[in-house]
């Protein structure tokens, strides 16, 4: 008889001990966007940012929100790959997520995966705005530490400088989102880019916890962060190009060059 029991209860217990680790995506949905949906509010319910530019007040950003379920104890970092660009994902203790991006015009993905590598949930979209232009130049810095801030930084070819505190160039190019709560994604994008050399940067700014900015060596979470810069050139098009850098960084101040390109 106690057999029989401790099988039902076994029994009982095998749906919660079996469930398959998932993820729900509510922003962005699947399917089309247009220019007329967009709400231009302080504080916008649909965000799909019109220009790919936010000029540095970032309340044009897509926000990217969603929930995982049934991972159990672990809480990242799992990875969330956007437009094949995979950023480092960390969860709250329900799970929950949000990550902003700057989508650019055309056909975009955004995938959830575990910890382990395994496709959790995908969406595909198509951005209709046609007064938008395709970003030519894209760069997306993400980390691995959630208490580290890290910044990038792009100098273009007539010398302009985009970083943090200059967050739009008189060129056309601009950092937007800047992550500011680790661990990003930051991004650099260019529509219609100069001719010429371009620098990429980054830099091991200070750290960031419960109690804001701050610069104590060890209050970081690694060792040594691992970045991972992207460099997209000509983005949705049938010319586009990619590369990506893993860049080790060790101490407050590290700014190191990741690359030197021409467009």
């Amino acid at each position: 008889m106690r057999s029989f029991l401790w099988l039902l209860i076994g029994l009982a217990c095998a749906p919660a001990l079996l469930a398959a680790p998932s993820a729900e995506l509510t922003e962005p949905s699947a399917g089309w966007r247009y220019h007329g949906l967009l709400d231009r509010s302080e504080n916008p319910q649909v965000a799909y940012p019109t220009p790919p530019i936010d000029r540095g007040i970032q309340r044009n950003r897509t926000m990217i929100q969603g929930q995982l379920k049934a991972i159990g104890n672990q809480r990242g970092p799992h990875t969330l790959a956007v437009n094949g660009n995979p950023l480092n994902l960390y969860t709250d203790d329900d799970g929950r997520f949000a990550r902003p991006y700057a989508f650019g015009a055309g056909s975009n993905s955004v995938e959830v995966r575990s910890a382990e590598g395994q496709s959790l949930k995908r969406v595909q979209f198509y951005e209709a705005n046609n007064l938008r232009t395709p970003a030519r130049i894209r760069v997306v810095l993400g980390w691995d530490d959630p208490k580290a801030e890290l910044d990038l930084h792009i100098i273009t070819p007539d010398g302009q400088h985009a970083f943090f505190a200059n967050t739009a160039l008189t060129n056309g190019g601009g950092l937007d989102p800047d992550g500011v709560d680790g661990p990003g994604p930051e991004m650099f994008t260019m529509t219609a880019p100069l001719h010429g050399t371009y620098l990429v940067y980054v830099n091991y700014w200070g750290n960031f916890g419960d109690g804001g900015y701050n610069f104590e060596e060890a209050s970081n979470q690694n060792e040594v962060i691992t970045s991972q810069i992207t460099l997209v050139l000509n983005e949705n098009t049938v010319d586009e190009k990619r590369e990506t850098f893993i860049v080790p960084l060790r101490a407050i101040g590290d700014l190191l060059l990741v690359k030197t390109f021409n467009y």
